[in-house]
């Protein structure tokens, strides 16, 4: 961004336009305007700008035709843009346009500055700061009280310190990655200081929080490239995945390589904090606000100020808590416990859920709108047995740095019998269960390798090897009678009732399931990828009268 910034206004009301000019000037930015989106592409197309800043509708077409223009010309502008109030469609059409934030109307000039500043790397001005008049140089900004410090930030924002290394983060050399835990140390300190934090312009100079995610199968490539396209807007992100997939770890990728890198990462785990608890954690208090307030506190909102905000299995909110939840992202303002006024926030929000948030909806179990709201973008993170191909690479990665803290020297590697039996393994932890079961493995190991004995899996839990050549079905040949034999001279002669054969054969792969989970209809069911209600129903349909309920 130059030393002089210079921005773009393109509205087709001349009042309104002068409106954002006037405020924008006394920011001492540089301005030119435009009222149509013939006039603001003659005027991109002259020059480059730091920010543009659109309504949504205009004479001649759209906001949105500005936006698709500067992302065809891969142009740099960070793109602002003002819709009509409760056009949330509009915003969200946006968002995924490329616009970097959006405003409703109509525009609160408080807020208008600071998603403005926000987009440029800048503070916006105190109020009675008053610069030389049409100077094009910011003036001096006036000192800020300091933010109360987070008492409590460690243990507030540690909740999700256990998550794995779900991606198994590489450690490149000379990188000391700030943990999760010592986050909010940018968040204690002076609020000016915070925003004062050099810019650091996305995708450049931040490769490796994309090279923390190991492994080059297709999923995986999809998700750096998800990461890098969220990573330039201020657009809600939602992330869905299950339990032990590492959604925490993409979403500090999503911090690193954005704008917002210098300022804090704060992880919430919304399931972790009891209920009567999740106004004050997420909002703050203020000194008397109820029993046991000796002092004021930050909320999560306020120590996130200027950074990333991540709440982890946003699922599990209670519906009394969505709704405030909604308020706080739609003002941008929040009011701690105690407080009369609401105090503005700068926060990019990221969320993650192992639930079918649409179906949580439908049950009435979550918020429609907030749904909405959150679910911008939305990033799939697949689970380990999707991608089996990276199992090697995350496994050695895990497996030296576990080493490293138990002063392990050398690193112990897999031996082939290890790595193929972990392969027929189907992880229903994931990473998470992937690292634990390394783990023991590495303190059970007696020599520089890990073997198939270190490992401990039953062969009950294993899925069939590929590699012994058997026909998927070969151990479970249907009854006499139900397929007709195979020739001698190969290949095995067509079923004469494909409906029976099909039945028999399903039939022995339940039993199987079955047996191998000593009956229990749940777990087998599980194995298969059937619930127990699928299961009920396929063995009533087979006649099989085995097994009891969940155990």
């Amino acid at each position: 961004m130059s030393a002089d910034p210079r921005l773009l206004v393109v509205d087709d009301e001349p009042d309104l336009r002068t409106l954002y000019e006037m405020t924008l000037l006394r920011e001492g930015f540089t301005l030119d305007s435009a009222g149509t989106v013939e006039d603001a592409l003659e005027r991109l197309s002259a020059r480059r700008y730091d920010a543009v800043i659109t309504d949504m509708r205009l004479p001649d077409g759209s906001g949105l035709d500005i936006l698709r223009w500067l992302e065809q010309q891969g142009r740099s502008e960070r793109a602002l843009v003002i819709t009509a109030y409760g056009s949330a469609e509009n915003a969200v059409e946006a968002l995924k346009a490329g616009a970097y934030d959006y405003l409703t109307k109509p525009v609160d000039l408080r807020q208008f500055r600071m998603v403005v500043a926000s987009a440029l790397g800048r503070a916006p001005k105190a109020e009675g700061t008053v610069p030389k008049p049409f100077s094009s140089a910011p003036a001096p900004v006036a000192p800020a009280a300091p933010v109360a410090p987070v008492a409590s930030a460690a243990a507030r924002t540690s909740f999700n310190d256990d998550e794995p290394d779900a991606f198994a983060p590489t450690q490149p050399a000379g990188l000391d990655p700030l943990p999760a835990r010592e986050a909010p140390a940018a968040a204690r300190a002076p609020a000016l200081e915070r925003r004062k934090a050099p810019r650091t312009p996305p995708l450049t100079g931040s490769a490796s929080a994309l090279d923390r995610l190991v492994g080059d199968s297709a999923p995986m490539r999809q998700v750096r490239d998800l990461i890098e396209k969220v990573a330039r807007s201020m657009a809600p992100v939602l992330l869905n995945g299950e339990s032990g997939t590492g959604k925490e770890l993409v979403a500090r990728a999503i911090h690193d390589v954005s704008a917002r890198r210098p300022q804090p990462f704060i992880a919430v785990n919304c399931g972790a904090i009891p209920e009567q608890l999740l106004e004050a954690e997420f909002f703050g208090y203020r000194k008397g606000a109820f029993t046991g307030a000796t002092e004021d506190r930050e909320g999560f909102f306020q120590a996130a100020q200027g950074g990333t905000l991540f709440l982890d299995e946003i699922g599990d909110l209670p519906l009394a808590m969505q709704s405030k939840l909604l308020r706080a992202l739609q003002e941008r303002s929040v009011r701690p416990v105690g407080a009369v006024a609401e105090m503005p926030v700068n926060v990019r929000l990221l969320s993650a859920t192992h639930k079918d948030l649409a179906a949580e909806v439908g049950a009435g179990r979550f918020r429609q709108d907030l749904y909405y709201r959150l679910n911008v973008i939305q990033i799939r993170v697949p689970p380990l047995r999707e991608r089996m191909e990276d199992l090697a690479p995350i496994s050695a990665r895990i497996l030296q740095r576990i080493a490293a803290d138990a002063g392990v020297s050398p690193v112990p590697a897999l031996t082939g019998a290890a790595l193929a039996t972990l392969s027929r393994y189907s992880f229903p932890g994931n990473v998470r269960e992937l690292e634990n079961l390394l783990h023991r493995a590495l303190a059970l190991s007696s020599g520089e390798g890990i073997d198939l004995a270190d490992l401990g899996l039953p062969d009950s839990v294993l899925g069939p090897d590929d590699a012994a050549g058997e026909p998927p079905f070969a151990a479970m040949a249907p009854a006499s009678g139900a397929a007709p034999s195979a020739e001698a001279n190969g290949g095995a002669a067509l079923p004469t009732d494909l409906a029976k054969y099909l039945d028999e054969v399903e039939k022995q792969i339940l039993l199987r399931a079955l047996e191998q989970h000593r009956y229990n209809r749940t777990a087998a069911g599980a194995s298969l990828g059937l619930s127990l209600r699928q299961m009920r129903y396929r063995m009533a349909r087979l006649e099989i009268s085995v097994g009891g309920d969940e155990a």
